[in-house]
């Protein structure tokens, strides 16, 4: 694609003639400069930290609030259209209604595909995980234990020394899948187990204090002040326990339930034969069955993420508790991928490549998995959306592992580990914290495979009707696509390699050391630059400055 080489050629010296007249990005070094105590933040100031200035608010945000006021205050806009492939949104919440795409080619509920995209009654987007009962599929299979199904009859006895060449890489593959299901299903298993310990232990305390009280009702500062009393070192062991149980809201209803998930995890996701597409009606290994799924975007109310990634991005800015991004200029069309389980490669190459032919300009991807199947779908889909000039954004996952080193899906890298698109971001999670823990403990990176870093610890974001703090880099990437689609609506003569070049170009650089994402005690301290691509924190501020000097 010559025209693309030479846009990108041209964008090159631009941002080489930028960098040597040095515009007001402010990047900071850390080492002489004095920043608040976290301890020293209100309640108010880290609702929303992640929108805040570090120059101006000693909090390592995104710089929005700045730059609506300094930037973009009583200027015109474009309506950007944001996909958001996850799962079920709440379409009906009334900080995110107004901002719904609406495709106006269909006519509601008539049963008819008036715009003959093979999807009818698509108002708001589609449902791939939806069923012929207009519900939605609740648990689906991890991708590893579709790469079991596939290949154990083939490879089950077999060595390496005897497979041909060509099937090496399937071999090695299938090897590495049985590795992650038998470490998943005893993490599982081990959990469920745990479950029936504290389920023992929570019986034994209840019967112990049924002794003292009849109605099975108290407090912990009653328990306290039984402790005070009571003599017996038993007594008092259980007594303990029941305070901490009351602490963290155990009880046999939270107990079950801990247990009821564990337990469908190890049927649903972890068994080799259960097949999500059942309930769909659709052959997962072919991308020409369909079409399938329905229209019910607002699923079954039953997982909150897709409206969680959706109110970052669009939620009504006047929201006192959650403001999104960008809200008077952004339609969000509702693509559900996402179940208790892993997205299949199908039902994202599908939702891509709708994305693009109904004008999405960014597609957001809050999700990642270790193991794809049909991997060629969704590169041809990745290259499809570059082709009509749209980004797609991709959370980074939360293993703390360094993706260099490792697998990881969708992605945009090849097998001699270059990139094959200029459209695709990762994004890791940073915390609001100016210090060791700048970078979330969960947050995978990769100097390679990680693009940058944005807010994605304690963030406030919308659950189907009420509001929470939620952290992964699913909020991370949910940030990046808001500020992706903010410069698209000022810009919107930009091409999606030029906001990706601006979002990585224009981040905020920190000259400081950081713990490397990990949970154990002993941390090693690294650069934060060497921690990502860009070396970079997504800042909107600076990369709107620098779409003004790039806009055509």
């Amino acid at each position: 694609m010559p025209f693309r080489n030479i846009s990108i050629f041209f964008l090159t010296l631009l941002l080489l003639n930028l960098n040597s007249c040095k515009p007001s990005y402010h990047a900071i070094n850390l080492t002489n400069t004095s920043f608040k105590n976290v301890k020293d933040f209100s309640e108010e100031d880290l609702k929303s930290w992640h929108l805040k200035d570090t120059k101006k608010d000693n909090l390592p945000g995104i710089s929005l609030e700045r730059a609506y006021i300094e930037l973009l205050k009583n200027r015109k806009a474009d309506t950007i259209i944001v996909a958001v492939l996850d799962s079920e949104i709440n379409i009906n919440n009334k900080a995110l209604k107004p901002q719904i795409w609406v495709n106006k080619n269909e006519i509601p509920d008539n049963g008819i595909d008036d715009d003959a995209n093979g999807y009818i009654d698509d108002v708001h987007g589609w449902n791939y995980i939806g069923t012929k009962e207009n519900d939605s599929v609740v648990f689906s299979s991890f991708a590893f234990t579709r790469v079991i199904e596939k290949y154990d009859s083939k490879y089950k006895n077999s060595s390496r020394n005897n497979i041909p060449e060509i099937e090496k890489k399937h071999f090695d593959n299938y090897k590495r899948a049985i590795v992650a299901f038998n470490k998943e299903l005893e993490y599982r298993k081990g959990n469920l187990a745990q479950y029936n310990r504290i389920q023992g232990k929570y019986k034994k305390a209840t019967e112990t204090l049924n002794r003292y009280f009849s109605d099975n009702n108290y407090s912990i500062a009653q328990l306290d002040s039984l402790d005070a009393i009571v003599i017996d070192e038993e007594e008092k062991k259980y007594i303990s326990y029941m305070k901490y149980y009351l602490k963290y809201d155990i009880n046999d209803y939270t107990i079950n339930r801990g247990k009821s998930s564990e337990q469908k995890i190890i049927n649903q996701n972890l068994n080799v034969k259960h097949n999500g597409k059942y309930h769909t009606k659709d052959d997962a290994n072919d991308l020409n069955d369909f079409p399938y799924g329905n229209n019910q975007v607002n699923g079954i109310a039953n997982f909150p993420h897709g409206t969680e990634m959706a109110s970052v991005i669009a939620a009504n800015r006047n929201n006192n508790d959650v403001k999104g991004i960008i809200t008077s200029t952004v339609k969000i069309m509702c693509l559900n991928t996402s179940t208790a389980g892993d997205e299949y490669d199908k039902d994202i190459a599908l939702a891509i490549r709708y994305a693009v032919d109904n004008g999405a300009k960014v597609i957001n991807m809050s999700f990642s998995k270790a193991f794809s199947l049909h991997p060629e779908w969704v590169k041809d889909a990745i290259l499809y959306a570059e082709s009509k000039n749209v980004i797609i954004v991709t959370s980074a996952g939360n293993n703390n592992i360094n993706l260099d080193n490792d697998y990881d899906y969708p992605n945009d890298r090849m097998d001699n580990g270059l990139e094959y698109a200029n459209n695709f971001l990762k994004i890791g999670s940073t915390t609001h914290k100016l210090d060791s823990t700048l970078i979330s403990r969960f947050s995978n990176y990769g100097k390679n495979e990680v693009d940058i870093f944005a807010p994605g610890s304690n963030i406030n974001c919308l659950t189907w009707n009420k509001t929470t703090s939620d952290s992964g880099t699913s909020l991370s990437s949910a940030v990046v696509s808001g500020v992706a689609a903010l410069i698209f609506s000022y810009y919107p003569d930009l091409t999606a390699a030029e906001v990706k070049t601006i979002i990585m170009e224009s981040g905020l650089s920190l000259d400081l050391m950081v713990n490397k994402p990990s949970y154990e005690d002993e941390k090693e301290k690294v650069p934060f630059n060497t921690l990502s691509k860009s070396g970079k924190i997504v800042n909107a501020y600076n990369a709107l400055l620098m779409a003004s000097q790039i806009s055509k």
